[in-house]
């Protein structure tokens, strides 16, 4: 039993090695891509609304009230990038089922460069809120000696979000992989149910500790407008 899909390698290309994680992120992502085209074809403003929109704007109405409530702010500027966070964590989990699919979320690779996404989008939207000076001054406070720690506590949670996401997702196939292994004809469905549920869970764990850290860097802008409209408060 493979433990992680980057031990399994499907084909190679010169002196390039093509295993599961890649060619089951590109999997995801195509799918992804062409549902999106699909439901944007088929989208209308008036009369009977398919299936498809109406689940889809489901999904985005809760994914904006969400982030309002987590953030305190208008979703709109974190929507696409948390959203498609979620989306994509979801679709990789629930995928599991097909016989043959090995999440990608299950490599550790993956979860990192997600990590990485959401640990460069936090100075992104702080300097776009704040300014870049302001997001700078952000680190040396309360006082300049807490720079490092800041830097730090930055790269630790960007660490354990990778880690979080990946030991979940790793160690939830590794045991279904022993309780088929023991009882193959009453286990399967049973794990399956399971996984399906918990992908879906990761996927909200991570999107909306992604949105924690984003609405952090954003947050004390807000407090510095409100102390400048009332500096007598």
């Amino acid at each position: 039993m493979e433990i992680s899909p980057d031990n399994w390698v499907l084909f190679t290309v010169g002196p390039f090695r093509v295993n599961a994680t890649i060619v089951f992120t590109w999997v995801v992502m195509a799918i992804l891509v062409l549902s999106a085209l699909f439901v944007r074809l088929r989208l209308s403003a008036t009369g009977d609304l398919t299936r498809s929109q109406n689940f889809w704007e489901a999904v985005v109405e809760t994914m904006r009230n969400q982030i309002r409530d987590v953030s305190g702010q208008e979703p709109g500027p974190y929507l696409p990038f948390v959203g498609t966070l979620f989306v994509f964590i979801a679709s990789a989990n629930i995928l599991a089922v097909v016989p043959g699919y090995t999440p990608p979320t299950g490599s550790l690779s993956t979860t990192t460069a997600l990590a990485i996404c959401v640990l460069i989008s936090v100075p992104v939207y702080g300097m776009a809120r704040k300014g870049v000076g302001g997001y700078v001054r952000s680190y040396f406070e309360p006082t300049p000696l807490m720079a490092p720690f800041n830097v730090i506590g930055e790269l630790s949670r960007t660490l354990a979000l990778a880690i979080r996401l990946y030991g979940n997702v790793m160690s939830g196939t590794v045991i279904a992989g022993i309780l088929i292994s023991i009882a193959p004809f009453f286990f399967p469905v049973a794990m399956q149910m399971l996984g399906l549920l918990t992908g879906v869970i990761q996927a909200y764990i991570f999107a909306i500790l992604a949105m924690v850290y984003i609405a952090s860097a954003t947050r004390a802008h807000e407090g510095d407008n409100d102390r400048r409209e009332n500096p007598n408060d």
